[in-house]
């Protein structure tokens, strides 16, 4: 975002710093350090989330078999989800400077009226610019990174026949209302949960853990039963319901690593 800084520098209209915001989100450049910070954020995760799994393949029985699932994967369905969101999270980085140029459109609007002279708001915009910017950036990264996560994880998930995982929470006060009576709930992949609508308040669609703004949940997916405490949370149906592991065997398929 630093290049896009010096890209408005000394600019005393107001409206010329907003032209060169808008034209930048189409700059090959801009473009380029887009997918290139995309791609960095993804293949980090990947990483990342490639430890947890060969921990998971260290303490099953079938660890061997996971082991190697995970070195072919970058080859099957799960590489096409890890490009799939090099493509998404470079388009909302993209977006950035739109966004705070329509931001800053409102601004120049409300200043005008104001009183303000052009140059005066253009020297506040300046002056704002870098906080806008991060705060775009930041939200972007906190959303993408976590709903990046559990699209590898669900890639993983049905590559090795895995249909369940279990939501988990920060467990900590900045977690939302919603999201705390999710914790620790099993949840089909095929099935997301509408956690607001469970809460009672207004529905904000369907989703899985982590793939909301500013949402810090994480799918754990479930190989055996053997890692779960029963009796558990399950979301089926529309609902929230507490089984036994009898119970959750009459609709639990084993995955292939098993």
């Amino acid at each position: 975002m630093e290049k896009l800084g010096d890209l408005l520098s000394g600019l005393d209209d107001p409206f010329e710093i907003v032209r060169r915001l808008r034209n930048a989100t189409n700059d090959p450049w801009y473009i380029q350090y887009a997918e290139a910070v995309a791609m960095k954020m993804v293949t980090n995760i990947f990483s990342d989330a490639g430890r947890t799994w060969r921990q998971a393949a260290n303490r099953n029985s079938k660890g061997g078999v996971l082991y190697r699932a995970l070195m072919q994967e970058f080859e099957t369905s799960v590489g096409g989800a890890i490009m799939a969101q090099v493509r998404e999270n470079a388009e909302y980085i993209r977006s950035v400077p739109a966004d705070v140029a329509r931001e800053m459109t409102e601004h120049i609007m409300h200043q005008s009226m104001a009183g303000f002279r052009a140059s005066e708001i253009a020297e506040h915009l300046l002056s704002i610019y870098p906080h806008m910017s991060e705060v775009k950036a930041n939200l972007i990264a906190r959303t993408e990174t976590s709903k990046t996560r559990t699209a590898l994880e669900q890639a993983r998930s049905e590559r090795l026949g895995a249909r369940w995982y279990q939501w988990r929470t920060s467990e900590d006060a900045r977690v939302r209302k919603s999201h705390r009576l999710m914790d620790k709930v099993l949840v089909a992949w095929d099935d997301p949960p509408s956690p607001e609508a469970l809460a009672g308040e207004k529905s904000v669609g369907h989703y899985h853990a982590g793939c909301i703004w500013n949402c810090r949940c994480a799918a754990l997916t479930v190989l055996t039963l053997d890692d779960v405490d029963w009796p558990c949370k399950v979301y089926r149906n529309g609902a929230v319901t507490t089984m036994t592991r009898a119970q959750f065997e009459r609709i639990w398929t084993p995955s292939k690593v098993v």
